[in-house]
């Protein structure tokens, strides 16, 4: 991957919550128990909420991702990223064109984009993507409705086209993260590695471990 210095993207773990993996637990605690365990970056992805509700949740989570100096990513919503001052929006498919996300939030937030193939990653970094996650690399039965894994060939191919950062999603967990880090991506991007941990903390820091480190050009 040929990488571009961005102020913004100083992480490598991209934490992407689910509280029905949280096995019970308050999706809070989770998330700050991974925030101690170094993660940087958070996106919250709860659809079947309302939008009060998932205000609240943001709210809630832009006063602890503050509190830890980690970027507070919203999933889809634009109107929720701004009304928590979050730091971007993660889009897909089915969102609102790319353009018309950037001209709501601004230059100084941050767009990420799920893509599920070469086209879809090509087409985010041309219309204006800050960074993309692309998968699932591996098998994971979140990510089934996406189809076969695409696997690390097409990550690698995917790495090498784009000038963005990409994060390997999908399967990923501590044993196979040097594999997708081999292949050119910045990072990992994940749920249920961290948010089904019976130690959240610990499982975040091993993961950290296997990775490189978190600010780009070092």
């Amino acid at each position: 991957m040929k990488e571009l210095a961005s102020p913004w993207i100083d992480f490598n773990l991209y934490l992407i919550t689910d509280r029905e993996q949280a096995l019970g637990r308050n999706l809070e605690f989770v998330v700050e128990e991974a925030l101690r365990g170094g993660v940087r970056a958070v996106q919250l992805r709860e659809k079947d909420l309302s939008s009060k509700e998932l205000y609240e949740r943001a709210y809630d989570l832009r006063k602890l991702t503050s509190r830890y100096g980690a970027k507070l990513i919203i999933n889809d919503r634009v109107d929720v990223a701004l009304a928590v001052e979050a730091d971007g929006v993660h889009v897909g498919a089915q969102s609102i064109p790319i353009y018309k996300v950037r001209r709501l939030l601004g230059e100084s937030r941050l767009i990420g984009v799920s893509c599920h193939n070469q086209v879809q990653a090509i087409t985010a970094q041309d219309m204006g993507a800050d960074f993309i996650t692309f998968g699932p690399v591996y098998h994971t039965p979140s990510k089934a409705a996406y189809g076969d894994p695409v696997g690390v060939e097409k990550l690698g191919q995917v790495c090498e086209l784009l000038e963005i950062p990409v994060f390997a999603l999908g399967g990923v967990k501590a044993g196979n993260c040097g594999e997708v880090i081999d292949r050119g991506a910045r990072g990992v991007a994940m749920i249920s590695a961290v948010i089904s941990a019976p130690d959240p903390r610990e499982a975040a820091r091993t993961l950290l471990s296997a990775l490189p480190p978190g600010e780009l050009g070092d």
